[in-house]
């Protein structure tokens, strides 16, 4: 399954929560490790005055085995969404929609 995870945490953690995701990562195989983080230059959403929003997308065999690999970037102070995703290819959008609809 893909995931994508949006960490929001404050500007202050940034090198608490950087160490951690290091960690996080450096222990993955390249399957399924996202190629890059990214962070948002601006988010349409309400976030924490000087909050950083960084999103990554990756696989992962469930959402408790997401849940595990993210956790030490909480306790390092990140709040983590974990949002399962569809894959959609560029212009194959009218055919997945029918394949999923049946």
């Amino acid at each position: 399954m893909k995931f994508m995870t949006m960490s929001v945490y404050p500007v202050a953690k940034a090198a608490e929560v950087g160490k951690a995701s290091d960690k996080v990562w450096a222990g993955r195989s390249q399957e399924g490790e996202p190629p890059s983080a990214y962070v948002l230059m601006t988010v349409p959403f309400p976030v924490p005055p000087n909050s950083l929003v960084v999103v990554t997308i990756g696989e992962s065999e469930s959402a408790e085995e997401m849940a595990a690999r993210v956790y030490p970037l909480m306790v390092a102070g990140a709040t983590v969404d974990i949002i399962p995703v569809l894959e959609v290819p560029l212009g194959a959008g009218a055919e997945v929609e029918k394949k999923y609809r049946g």
